[in-house]
């Protein structure tokens, strides 16, 4: 009984930052994209049931103009991920910007894999961690995807960063599950 109602607590809390469609014209295309088969990257019985990703609510406080500087000669090395899967990544660049009164840097990074790919040699890959990880997102973060930029001026629209939903309930049922049995 206590996990049913913990869990609907949880789950209710989603209810206000979900727009089935997607409010923005990023939103509306990547979940465009996620409905294709041609483009999609979920399985085909996942993608047959699929409605929406998650998104907060869109917020013009949280898109940035970032200074973009380049990293020369970075080392790669080996990125953990959600899985087991290991990805070799090296720092690309910093982009550089405030944000509600204070400064932020974040390093932006490239895939070695991905470089090779028809379509995504000039991807970039932003993870960043903020004030919602845990209850509202996924506790390791979240991210971004970039293309290498063509000037030290960047903007960064964070409203654009996807909320892992399904991860947020498999770390929260787990710990639920350690109180309960401890």
């Amino acid at each position: 009984m206590l996990m049913a109602v913990v869990l609907m607590s949880v789950l209710s809390c989603g209810q206000n930052k979900r727009p089935i469609l997607g409010e923005t014209e990023f939103q509306k295309t990547i979940n465009a994209e996620y409905k294709d088969a041609s483009t999609s990257p979920l399985k085909d019985k996942d993608r047959k049931v699929f409605e929406s990703l998650e998104f907060f609510k869109f917020d013009s406080t949280y898109v940035v103009t970032a200074q973009f500087k380049r990293v020369e000669n970075a080392e790669w090395f080996n990125m953990k991920t959600t899985t087991d899967r290991v990805s070799k990544e090296r720092v690309y660049g910093v982009l550089t910007f405030e944000l509600k009164g204070e400064t932020f840097s974040l390093n932006v990074y490239q895939g070695q894999e991905l470089m090779t790919k028809e379509g995504f040699e000039d991807y970039l890959f932003l993870p960043f961690l903020d004030e919602t990880n845990g209850l509202e997102s996924y506790g390791g973060g979240r991210y971004l995807d970039m293309k290498i930029p063509d000037s030290n001026t960047v903007v960064i629209d964070f409203n654009s960063a996807i909320i892992h939903i399904v991860l947020i309930m498999s770390v929260f049922l787990a710990r639920l599950y350690l109180v309960l049995i401890i």
